[in-house]
């Protein structure tokens, strides 16, 4: 489990297969995690995803990411050079600043504006019809791993805010229209919406 709250901005340093021939990619990321303290076969959120530790050494990580995720998260795109929201995995203990995170990413969604809005900045958010509904202004979303409160859901969008310290420390400083993003719905809506369409169906029996 994960809270949202990015602890550090790292970098892909290396893209491989495991396994001669296999369409699964091994990701080395560069961090300043304090990977002495995280084990082999930890959980380090991955803008968003969660992935498994495979390898580490004092400032790095690897690794291994599926065909599977690779198609249906924005991780099939990465190459040497990209940026990666990072949170290793909740503790019993820790602070929990933002809301509820599985790193299970719910689909892809795409930035359909970026302005100025004082110091922070408004992004527009474009979800999958099918998520739309799990949406509600207040609520929380996160997108490739970072908390966020949804100001407003207009017609098929949604809009955040977001402010220039997770702008410095987080890939939101750099994101612009047109780029696409890993958005896991807030587990609360999920179970809402779930008992809503049971009752609904309940009620249609009856």
């Amino acid at each position: 489990m994960f809270t949202g709250i990015i602890t550090d901005l790292g970098r892909v340093t290396e893209v491989a297969s495991p396994i001669a021939g296999a369409s699964d990619r091994r990701f080395h990321v560069s961090t300043r995690l304090p990977m002495d303290e995280i084990a082999i076969g930890a959980s380090i959120a991955c803008n968003g995803c969660c992935l498994t530790v495979v390898k580490k050494g004092a400032e790095w990580f690897a690794a291994d990411v599926s065909a599977e995720t690779l198609s249906k998260t924005t991780l099939g795109s990465w190459g040497v050079g990209t940026r990666v929201n990072l949170e290793r995995s909740l503790r019993a203990g820790d602070e929990l600043g933002g809301h509820i995170v599985s790193g299970h990413v719910d689909g892809v969604v795409e930035v359909a504006s970026v302005r100025d809005d004082g110091a922070s900045k408004r992004f527009t958010i474009r979800p999958p019809q099918a998520l739309s509904k799990f949406v509600a202004s207040k609520g929380s979303v996160a997108l490739d791993g970072v908390s966020l409160t949804v100001n407003e859901v207009v017609a098929t969008t949604f809009g955040v805010n977001v402010i220039p310290h997770t702008q410095a420390e987080t890939t939101f400083g750099t994101l612009k229209a047109g780029d696409c993003l890993n958005m896991e719905i807030d587990v609360l809506a999920r179970y809402v919406a779930r008992l809503l369409e049971g009752g609904s169906a309940a009620h249609t029996r009856g």
